[in-house]
């Protein structure tokens, strides 16, 4: 049985502090230029579907605290929610393919990626939530699955966070990386960058919502949209 730390998970250390003071702004605003998409999500919406993943983590796939999630997924407002619920359920995330993985949550085209993985989720990134046709047996829909789960968790510890980093060491790094960028409270961020690597996630997403911002991430970015998004989002610092 792996040994877990009772204290806060990195969902609990990023997330409280926003509820607690802004729980209805925005939080993650999601565009897509390639197909005009924009989605946003306040703190309590995020809220509530981290702790519907955390349920499905918990109750469906029966994942304890220290148990591995392989996320290979992009950066989507849905990977905000999941990744939140993944670390509020307690389990170690990490980024790439890892046969060891007790989970793995993957866009269609990469189930090959999950080879080897004993349970695996597939999500559509559908903008209204449609499952995902014709999966392989064995594989669970993430959206026909996920609904059906409480949007309240209570989480019962966390092993590592990250890719072996434990929660503490994350949340510290997100916390430098937001001083080093200088995101503060109330900002709106504006990027383009993956979230490939545990680097890009902490200064990409997680240094965002450490610093009590909110992010507004553009995919497939449109340069000639660029300059009345700023101002339409009111936008007040900036990433690549």
């Amino acid at each position: 049985m792996r040994e877990f730390d009772k204290a806060l998970t990195l969902t609990e250390k990023v997330l409280d502090p926003i509820l607690a003071r802004d729980p209805a702004g925005p939080r993650v605003t999601y565009y897509d230029d390639a197909t005009g998409a924009r989605i946003e999500l306040s703190g309590l919406t995020l809220a509530n579907w981290a702790a519907k993943t955390a349920n499905l983590i918990r109750d469906e796939f029966g994942l304890s605290p220290g148990a591995r999630i392989a996320v290979l997924l992009p950066a989507h407002w849905q990977t905000a929610a999941v990744l939140l619920g993944c670390w509020w359920a307690g389990t170690e995330v990490v980024l790439r393919p890892d046969e060891h993985a007790e989970l793995a949550l993957v866009t269609p085209d990469r189930l090959d990626d999950a080879d080897g993985v004993a349970e695996v989720a597939a999500l559509s990134l559908d903008a209204m939530g449609a499952p995902v046709r014709d999966l392989p047996i064995g594989v669970t829909d993430f959206a026909t699955s996920v609904r059906v789960h409480g949007d309240q968790f209570l989480p019962g510890g966390a092993g590592a966070a990250l890719d072996g980093m434990p929660v503490a060491e994350v949340f510290a790094e997100a916390k430098k990386s937001a001083m080093r960028q200088g995101f503060s409270e109330g900002d709106r961020v504006l990027s383009s960058t993956p979230w490939d690597t545990p680097a890009e996630l902490i200064d990409g997403y997680l240094a965002v919502l450490a610093a009590g911002a909110s992010l507004v991430q553009v995919v497939n970015p449109d340069p000639a949209l660029r300059d009345r998004r700023i101002e339409t989002e009111r936008v007040t610092a900036q990433r690549a």
